[in-house]
């Protein structure tokens, strides 16, 4: 029986204060995935691969090993959502949370993968970030897409150039873009000289 009342889900600004995560907010993250479940690393290296490039949730659990050039320390992102595709840089830690994952899930087509070898779902990692995040009482709501946004504040805190990280993230219109650079703090830093 239906009511005829649909339920609103509720705005993000009324769950939570903010849309993005710390870099420290994103190490305590990727530690308490690692404490839950049996696939800790593989959970936790899901994490840093979404936040490191600004994935999102689909472009994450559909990443390809033909995507990933270990040994050239690259990685080709492809955006989803009429995104700009791009080749980005992998870091030491990257390479070798990587690896490990290679070595633990060996012969697969996709990076992520669940025990039977197939892709892990959006669904699947969505409650592993809710968990996660949960264990490691940040005091916010988490989703998979703030690490997205995350990406974005971090590199408009550190003073990286708008239209680079519009190119990095993938974004087509540089608006999308400028909701990092409005909030960066460093903008203000030099206000107040005491």
């Amino acid at each position: 029986m239906t009511t005829g009342l649909t339920l609103k889900r509720p705005t993000n600004a009324a769950v939570r204060d903010r849309e993005y995560l710390t870099p420290d907010e994103v190490e305590r993250l990727m530690k308490a995935a690692r404490s839950i479940g049996r696939h800790g690393h593989r959970d936790a290296t899901m994490i840093l691969v979404a936040f490191r490039h600004g994935l999102r949730l689909s472009e994450l659990v559909e990443l390809k090993w033909s995507q990933v050039l270990l040994n050239e320390a690259r990685l080709s992102v492809v955006r989803k959502k009429g995104g700009i595709s791009g080749v980005h840089p992998l870091y030491g830690v990257e390479i070798r949370a990587l690896r490990r994952v290679m070595r633990d899930y060996p012969e697969t087509t996709f990076v992520f993968v669940t025990e039977r070898k197939g892709p892990l779902t959006a669904s699947t990692f969505q409650k592993l970030v809710k968990r996660a995040g949960e264990k490691a009482d940040i005091g916010i709501p988490i989703h998979p897409h703030m690490l997205r946004h995350s990406c974005g504040f971090k590199l408009a805190n550190e003073g990286v150039d708008t239209r680079a990280i519009q190119i990095y993230l993938g974004h087509r219109d540089i608006k999308h873009t400028m909701r990092y650079t409005e909030l960066a703090s460093n903008r203000f830093a030099n206000f107040w000289t005491d």
